[in-house]
């Protein structure tokens, strides 16, 4: 059972990096390229290459990345190496292969759409365990070298540098597009990363605090936790009571608590992602 769960996770990891590097790939032949966005990064260099020289920003951002993974594979696992080199290279070549024509020349549309597509790709390589670029082991390899410089200063100099290079080369306004692009597609990744669900999770102070867990059980079927705390003012001690749910429940909830204690303390922050019983199972993540 445990080797079946184990190659289904594999199996998971493989095909989102697969689906990632499409629709990643894709992003540069339907919206930047056309319109000479260089989102930072060696596929940066290939689109800025590809303005003056033509040559296919696929191929120079692979050429680009072989010898950075000879460079840094050392720094990370051989899991983690394997499945980076496959993102590499089907990456660069989903680049150049997909048959795609542009789908603007609007360099706006193209900055903001490419973003999007480029950080679902990315985002999903990261969720199947995997990179696309030598840059990343790189930097793993320098933080290791010299601590006092963290993997992502590296690499956001590196972004940099090929921003300033591409405001040089193809233009201020091109590279004012690719800091927004950059921008757009870190923000998409994250949520990928972190989940796109709505579910919330609420605490609430009240005396009341054993009726309002059995009705949020009863009625809501939903799970609670009771939370030890102390009040710094009173001293006393009371539960905060915690309950994760959709995003649709809430009002169900606020409404449970009116009902039993007006005088209640209730906070609802944003849960990204709830992984169990009652929601997404452990054994769909990878």
């Amino acid at each position: 059972m445990k080797l079946k769960l184990k190659n289904n996770e594999r199996l998971w990891a493989y095909a989102q990096i697969a689906v990632g590097c499409v629709l990643g790939g894709a992003a540069y032949p339907l919206f930047m390229t056309p319109n000479n966005i260089a989102p930072g990064g060696l596929t940066g260099v290939g689109v800025i290459l590809n303005y003056l020289f033509k040559w296919p920003v696929g191929t120079v951002s692979l050429i680009l990345n072989v010898p950075l993974f000879i460079i840094g594979y050392r720094s990370i696992g051989g899991v983690f190496a394997f499945r980076s080199l496959i993102a590499t290279v089907l990456f660069s070549v989903f680049i150049d292969i997909l048959p795609l024509s542009p789908m603007t020349y609007d360099p706006l549309l193209g900055t903001l759409f490419g973003g999007v597509l480029l950080g679902i790709g990315l985002g999903l390589i990261l969720r199947g365990g995997a990179t696309t670029g030598g840059s990343d082991m790189v930097a793993r390899m320098v933080h290791r070298r010299f601590p006092f410089i963290t993997v992502g200063s590296f690499l956001f100099g590196v972004d940099f540098m090929v921003v300033i290079a591409a405001g040089f080369v193809v233009g201020v306004t091109q590279a004012l597009y690719a800091l927004i692009n950059i921008y757009i597609a870190s923000r998409v990744v994250d949520a990928v990363m972190i989940g796109f669900g709505g579910n919330k999770a609420c605490f609430i102070i009240s005396d009341a605090w054993e009726k309002i867990s059995r009705r949020v059980m009863d009625e809501m079927d939903r799970g609670v936790t009771l939370l030890s705390a102390k009040g710094a003012y009173t001293g006393n001690e009371r539960p905060v009571v915690l309950c994760v749910l959709a995003r649709q429940e809430v009002m169900t909830i606020k409404q449970i608590v009116r009902q039993v204690d007006e005088s209640a303390f209730m906070f609802v922050t944003e849960a990204h992602e709830a992984i169990g019983e009652g929601f997404a199972g452990l054994n769909d993540e990878n």
